[in-house]
Parts: C-alpha cells; structure tokens; sequence
C-alpha cells in the first residue's frame, strides 16, 4: 500500500523546508517535493551577501541553500527533486499531489504550498516569454552577465531595479539607463542610484528590438516585482486576493480549505524575506501537528 504522508509540502525553499524540518521533528511525516534540482528556491540563485539575515550575517543566498539541504537532511525529511507538480485533487480527504512528470502520485493528510514566486515578466507577455538580451528578474544570471562596454536599460522602479542599476553601473557598461513608472524603492537605494542615467515616468518597451523608447540597448534587465507561482493547486479554488496570492489564517496559515497550508511568499502573508518565510513554515508545521492530533 502506497503511503499516506502527514502533509506533501508543495516547494523546497525557506518555508517549505522549515515546514518540513519542524513535522519530522515533532515526529510527522513529511514529503518535500521540489520542481528545481536542489533545495533553496530563490536563495539557490541568489549570490550577494544577505546582510539582513541576522543569525547568519554576510551569508549568501546560495550558502542559504546549502544550510537548508542540510537541514532537511539531519531531520531525515524525505526530498523528491526534479518533481513539479501538474495538478492537486481531493481524494477520500486525502490530497493527491499529481506529477508532470510520468509517475506515481503521492498522498498526504495536509497540503502546504509553498511555491514561491516568479518575477514579473513584461506586460502583456507570457509570463515565461524570454528574448536574447533581455533578462527577466534577479538572481545568479545577472552576476554571470559580462557588462563591460555595453549599454544596458534596466526597468523597474522597486529596490532590485535601483540595486541592480547600481550594480551593474559598477561593472564597466559602457551606458546604464533606469527606466522607473513609479519610484517604490528604499530610499537609501535611490540616493545611491543619484539622478543621471534614471528616468522616471511612461516608457515603451519593445523586447525583440531591445529598445526603450526607441533607444537599442544591447542588454535589457528587467525588475517588476513578482507573481505567485501556484497554478497546480487552481483545482482547488483556493482564495486568493487581488494579486492572486493565496489568503491564508494569521494564526495557522491554513487557505480557505481544510487541511491546505500556504506558506512564504506564495501567500505574501508577511515582508518577504528568508527570516519571514521560515517563520511560515514553523506556524503552518504547529498547525499541523495539531490538527493530527486531533484526528488520532
């Protein structure tokens, strides 16, 4: 007989992997199931020092991934990798956590979703369009990215567009341009970006040109925030906002059915940072470990 997890938690990052670490040690049984080939979620791609995080200073996102692999591996929490999900469905009050991937479906008492988020792509494009020269959101590819003697338009008006415009202005490009709708960014990030080379106001983006208002840059970078990544669990008719983030109980993190959980920024519950997220995953695991009991 296939086994019955006491919860299928539904992404490898911060919150999912708290999550996880938490039931094993009160002693459930959790599957943790990650689309990406290793544990960590954003922090896998994320290479600058989070200066933030104060229990680990200086650390960075990918050296957070690695704590968090092994974690998850002193707590002896099962890891399926390379496993995204297709689909969810209620079966004899059981979550059944279908693959894409041809396999066996796996089964469990709760469900945490703890997907993530997926930066923003351009308006008006599939949210996975990509063109040569243009890079959609933050992350690993944006440090491996040569500058030196291009000319770069950077859009987006939140700390990542200002940080990186910042960035990438101290990495030899010939021309750096910000391009801003409206100014969202910390204020700190935007005295350090200073006024030459930003623009503020409407602009028009045409990708497979890479120009901005006309102008042809050789790199396009673009920052516009995030997007909940849950479209597995759409069968389910969770509640959601305006954004489309999950609504989730403060107290339980539990979504508007029964025996669902959604952590972390999937559910933008709390300011989105590793510290938060973990968080998450600890109330939701508390959450958990009651219900089980209850139904024992």
């Amino acid at each position: 007989m296939q086994q019955v997890y006491d919860a299928v938690i539904v992404g490898g990052g911060p919150a999912g992997v708290s999550c996880a670490v938490w039931l094993a040690r009160l002693g459930l049984s959790p599957l943790l199931v990650e689309a990406a080939a290793r544990l960590g979620g954003l922090t896998a791609t994320h290479p600058f020092a989070d200066d933030w995080l104060a229990a680990l200073p200086g650390a960075t996102g990918q050296q957070i991934a690695a704590n968090l692999t092994q974690s998850a591996q002193a707590a002896g929490v099962p890891v399926s990798l390379r496993s995204p999900v297709a689909q969810v469905r209620v079966e004899e009050n059981l979550y059944v956590v279908e693959p894409v991937a041809p396999g066996k479906a796996v089964r469990g008492h709760a469900l945490v979703i703890a997907s993530g988020v997926l930066a923003r792509n351009l308006a008006g494009y599939a949210r996975r369009a990509r063109w040569p020269g243009v890079l959609v959101g933050p992350g690993s590819a944006i440090v491996a990215q040569d500058y030196t003697g291009l000319s770069v338009a950077v859009l987006g008006g939140g700390d990542n567009a200002f940080e990186n415009f910042v960035y990438v202005r101290g990495r030899g490009a010939k021309s750096v341009h910000l391009y801003s709708r409206t100014v969202r960014a910390q204020s700190q990030w935007v005295a350090r970006a200073g006024d030459a080379g930003v623009h503020r106001g409407a602009y028009d983006v045409d990708p497979a040109a890479r120009t901005v208002n006309d102008r042809p840059y050789d790199l396009i970078l673009v920052f516009y925030g995030w997007e909940p990544q849950a479209a597995f669990a759409d069968g389910l008719n969770l509640a959601r906002d305006e954004r489309g983030y999950i609504r989730t109980d403060t107290a339980t993190a539990q979504a508007s059915l029964r025996g669902v959980y959604a952590i972390g920024e999937v559910a933008n519950r709390m300011h989105p940072c590793v510290v938060t997220a973990m968080a998450d995953g600890v109330v939701a695991a508390k959450a958990i470990q009651r219900c089980r009991e209850q139904q024992a």
